[in-house]
């Protein structure tokens, strides 16, 4: 009910914010993927809180660990288990919050659908909850990485108004991780870093624009109509915590354009299909074009501010409330991981299945029935060839140099350890003169010899 997300490769998350624990159990990963804690804590590392000035100070190491699914550094194919213990929680933050709904939060919503919440922290809804997430999005990281060739990454476009002058498809990781807002535009990270300390002093808080990309993603992957790429792309952004807007390619932008500036001119180029122009944004009819897929995600301001707002209590009368506890007074710098975890996530699923779907009917790897009838058809004469060839081989090599009648009715049979027996096992294929000639020596020397 809302807490399982993907088709084939999928992930289910638990926990709470103030709880013993945050948990994802991650089901249809492929075996024997190379796989430990150490290529799930990076990403963890980038999202956990603490990290730098501009986050919130809750002091949380996010050890990962994996419970289940892998033996001896693979993943088994079965479901993957990983915790992640709450260790620096504290609920006595939030005692006013019990009797009151916080303004912009899912307080009064989660009351009014379940006629229960956590108020310690916001349970459920807070954002602590993405650190299953991150940890799923490594691992299908992974997978795109070694299986595809797939490379995601994501970065701070926007802070309020200020805005970074770059390319999508110029950034590069080093260039994100190298300012703690994680904008590859290092004039104009320093101004929102600047903008986002003035913004916590005076006790509240900044929203922008994360910008999220996938380079290497081949043509096909996506479904038309209800399970479009972009549609699914656009569900697992808004899934996310203050996330409040999605576009793709051109986006909202695109309407200050007619069809012909706005469509993308295609070219052949080494028998592939290439556009010159990348306004769809890697996909189109809900498909990927071979081009690299970019969107933008736009995150609202941290909904708790230290100053008195008004609210309304559990008795459903008028109050006020001031905002207490630990928070991001912008959540960018944080989110870029869960961007990146969320894309992996999407375009793994999506992999899989346009693999599970298409695969059977495009790859030689797989032939048809009729197709591997044919080549058996094909192969038998060649091995019965080669087995009248190797016969005097066979005999010659045989331990009796003169057999008699009995012995030869031996020799003249495949077996486990002569050439023709080799031979004849190759490919599993025997004819029916051999079938027959082994009954025949069943007969003259019993079950047990027949066997050798």
């Amino acid at each position: 009910m809302g807490n399982t997300f993907g088709e084939i490769f999928r992930l289910t998350t638990w926990g709470e914010s103030h709880g013993g624990g945050i948990g994802v159990v991650v089901d249809g990963c492929p075996p024997k993927i190379p796989l430990t804690e150490a290529d799930i804590q990076p990403d963890l590392d980038r999202r956990r809180p603490g990290q730098s000035k501009i986050v919130t100070p809750r002091d949380e190491k996010d050890q990962v660990k994996i419970l289940s699914g892998t033996f001896e550094g693979l993943t088994l194919g079965t479901p993957i288990s990983m915790l992640v213990h709450n260790q620096d929680a504290r609920p006595e933050a939030y005692s006013e919050m019990a009797a009151k709904f916080r303004p912009s939060h899912a307080d009064y919503t989660y009351t009014a659908k379940y006629g229960i919440r956590n108020w310690q922290g916001g349970g459920r809804s807070s954002a602590r909850e993405t650190i299953g997430r991150v940890a799923a999005g490594a691992i299908a990281k992974k997978i795109l990485k070694r299986q595809f060739g797939v490379d995601i990454i994501a970065y701070v476009h926007q802070v309020q108004r200020l805005k970074a002058e770059i390319h999508p498809d110029k950034v590069k990781l080093d260039e994100i991780e190298k300012n703690i807002i994680r904008c590859p535009d290092p004039a104009a990270a320093e101004k929102m870093i600047r903008l986002i300390e003035r913004t916590r002093k005076a006790g509240d808080s900044v929203g922008g624009i994360v910008v999220g990309v996938a380079r290497g993603v081949p043509a096909g992957w996506g479904s038309p109509v209800f399970d479009r790429l972009e549609a699914d792309l656009a569900k697992a952004m808004l899934s996310l915590p203050a996330s409040k807007g999605f576009d793709i390619g051109s986006g909202f932008e695109g309407i200050q354009l007619t069809g012909l500036q706005h469509n993308d001119p295609l070219r052949a180029q080494n028998k592939k299909v290439r556009a010159t122009a990348n306004r769809s944004g890697g996909v189109q009819g809900g498909i990927s074009n071979g081009a690299p897929i970019y969107f933008r995600v736009a995150f609202k301001p941290t909904a708790t501010v230290m100053h008195p707002q008004q609210t309304v209590d559990t008795n459903f009368k008028n109050t006020t409330l001031r905002g207490r506890g630990r928070h991001d007074p912008c959540v960018l710098p944080r989110a870029i991981p869960i961007v990146e975890a969320m894309t992996a996530l999407v375009l793994a699923d999506h992999a899989m299945r346009h693999h599970a779907q298409c695969r059977l009917a495009s790859d030689e790897s797989l032939p048809l029935a009729a197709d591997r009838r044919w080549r058996r058809r094909r192969f038998r004469p060649r091995v019965r060839r080669a087995m009248a060839l190797l016969r005097p081989i066979n005999f010659l090599l045989s331990e009796h140099r003169f057999p008699s009648k009995k012995s030869y009715a031996v020799h003249k049979q495949p077996n486990k350890t002569s050439v023709l027996g080799r031979v004849g096992r190759f490919g599993n294929v025997l004819s029916a003169d051999h079938e027959h000639e082994r009954g025949h020596r069943s007969q003259h020397f019993g079950q047990g010899e027949s066997r050798a």
